[in-house]
């Protein structure tokens, strides 16, 4: 069976944590389930005309989302293709918790996870953690993550074989 779950992140390596504990937890837990990973951030287009019309999903990404993070995620999807079906970035545009709550139920999202150490706030982005709280709908967890003060990967790609 086919699942959606959104992870909040802000395009940095350590923010794919989340996305390995919970495939971490599902594998270990036997889940059979076939899962559509979300991985979003929230993205203020700001009131500029010009920006508005001439702004892509893709020239977007080009500003928030460093190459290392396809890459990372692909390394994710690879150890566990029977979990993952589809990986999909996107970004939030909205400013409001109706606008949010349409997001999640026209994308059929089930579960979301979230880490209080990942926050959106560079390059225009903006934390989407308090419009996943407020939504009854959606079932919804805190992940905690244990970062290392000393992480001689912090950053690299091979931060991602970090053990979480």
């Amino acid at each position: 069976m086919n699942r959606t779950i959104l992870i909040a992140t802000d395009y940095s390596l350590e923010s794919l944590n989340i996305l390995k504990k919970v495939l971490k937890e599902k594998d270990e837990s036997g889940d059979s389930n076939q899962y559509h990973v979300l991985l979003v951030s929230g993205y203020d287009t700001g009131d500029s005309i010009r920006d508005l019309l001439f702004n892509t999903k893709g020239s977007i990404f080009n500003k928030i989302r460093p190459k290392e993070f396809c890459e990372a995620y692909s390394i994710i999807r690879n150890k566990y293709p029977h979990l993952i079906s589809k990986i999909t970035c996107d970004v939030f545009t909205g400013s409001f918790q109706r606008t949010f709550n349409q997001y999640v139920k026209s994308n059929s999202v089930e579960e979301a996870y979230f880490s209080s150490s990942v926050r959106s706030r560079d390059k225009g982005m903006f934390d989407i953690i308090p419009y996943i709280r407020k939504n009854a709908d959606l079932q919804s967890r805190e992940i905690s993550l244990d970062t290392r003060e000393k992480l001689p990967e912090r950053g690299k790609l091979a931060e991602i074989f970090v053990e979480v």
